[in-house]
């Protein structure tokens, strides 16, 4: 398996647009929805889109990594660690994925970091 990502390609506007969704989607979570729904509903509808395939399993894990590091640093606050570690984590969370819509909504291909590759 490679670390790296695909070299740039041409991409249309609407592969775009929903490879920029399954990364916003993830606010939903502020809605009371877990933020893997949106990158995984998109990676199921349009799996055929090798743009929009790659983004929504980028978002998916980035997803399921930082729920993981949330539980780790939640749980972290019976040693008092976490009062300070769960706000990093969240705001990182937060700044990551807004980055990560902006970058796929202007052509780039985007690797979020501290992602564990649960979905390849």
């Amino acid at each position: 398996m490679t670390t790296e990502t695909p070299r740039q390609q041409v991409v249309s506007t609407d592969s775009r647009n929903l490879a920029t969704v399954s990364h916003l989607s993830s606010f939903a979570v502020f809605l009371g929805i877990p933020p893997i729904v949106g990158p995984l509903l998109v990676w199921l509808l349009k799996r055929d889109d090798p743009w929009v395939e790659y983004h929504a399993k980028e978002a998916l894990n980035f997803n399921i990594s930082f729920m993981i590091w949330a539980l780790v640093a939640g749980i972290s606050i019976l040693l008092l660690v976490g009062l300070i570690l769960l706000p990093v984590v969240v705001i990182g969370w937060f700044i990551l994925t807004i980055q990560a819509a902006i970058r796929t909504s202007n052509g780039e291909y985007y690797r979020y970091p501290m992602t564990m590759r649960f979905v390849s």
